[in-house]
């Protein structure tokens, strides 16, 4: 009987781990962890990557392929991605946290495409690593800051790294440039940082931006921002540093001054351009 009473006393205080909390599914330890799921694509673009590939694309970052329940894990901590990958046994899949009607079916959850027979056939990759972190995440923290891969040193080719903010919900995200030096390029297409006003790479894209000029702050809209950066094959440079706060919705007076960006930044695509 008095392991019985300790048993429940045991799963009582981990059921009090789980829950919502100012709009944030928590979890005392595994869902902590499961923010180690990560997105990855080829570096040629999306779905270029056989299941065989995907596996190697995690293992040499050190990870493996994620599991249904640890995607959805993440999924339950604000982690979408509007882009199919591999999983775990050969599993193909995406999570959606808000639908849409151009991804997801107008659903929420993990996008479900099975189990794939034709282990040829092209996806991206969903990996598991939570011990590896410094290229991309998911934050839910109301302040942070966040780094290229290797700073205060050069960051390496052949990078594809995303991050997704969710913060409470009413609430915004500013964000601000500390430090930034990609590689030169007029077009921006090489090495880039790329932000989307929204839990996705698909929509709200604010700007596309390289060279050594510190972009100027940005506002979000809502509570969610996704930030993804890529290097190409040759060529790197410093890296950069960046700083995001939780801020209070701006007064109904002050609504579309929210530019984010400045055209004074000679290495900068302007969203206006849309979708590259």
């Amino acid at each position: 009987m008095i392991i019985l009473i300790y048993l429940f006393v045991l799963l009582w205080e981990e059921a009090q781990g789980w829950g919502f909390k100012n709009g944030i599914f928590h979890n005392s330890i595994w869902l902590e962890q499961a923010a180690g799921v990560y997105h990855r694509e080829a570096r040629s673009g999306k779905y270029k990557l056989t299941y065989a590939e995907a596996k190697a694309v995690c293992e040499f970052e050190g990870g493996r392929l994620a599991t249904y329940k640890q995607l959805e894990a993440a999924r339950k901590i604000g982690f979408h991605v509007c882009a199919a990958g591999w999983m775990a046994k050969g599993r193909v899949g995406y999570p959606i946290v808000k639908p849409g009607p151009n991804c997801g079916f107008g659903k929420t959850g993990i996008i479900d495409y099975g189990i794939r027979l034709n282990r040829s056939e092209r996806w991206d990759a969903y990996c598991f690593n939570p011990h590896a972190k410094e290229c991309g995440g998911v934050f839910t923290d109301p302040k942070r800051i966040f780094k290229s891969p290797g700073f205060p040193n050069e960051y390496e080719d052949n990078q594809v790294c995303y991050w997704h903010i969710r913060l409470k919900y009413g609430q915004r995200i500013h964000l601000s440039f500390l430090d930034f030096d990609i590689e030169d390029d007029p077009g921006c297409l090489a090495d880039y940082v790329e932000i989307y006003d929204s839990y996705d790479d698909i929509h709200g894209f604010v700007g596309r931006y390289c060279g050594d000029e510190l972009p100027e702050d940005i506002i979000s809209t809502g509570n969610v921002m996704t930030l993804k950066f890529l290097s190409d094959a040759s060529v790197t440079a410093g890296g950069f540093q960046i700083k995001y706060v939780a801020v209070d919705p701006v007064s109904k007076s002050s609504q579309g001054k929210n530019t984010s960006t400045t055209t004074g930044n000679k290495n900068f695509l302007a969203g206006r351009f849309s979708h590259l």
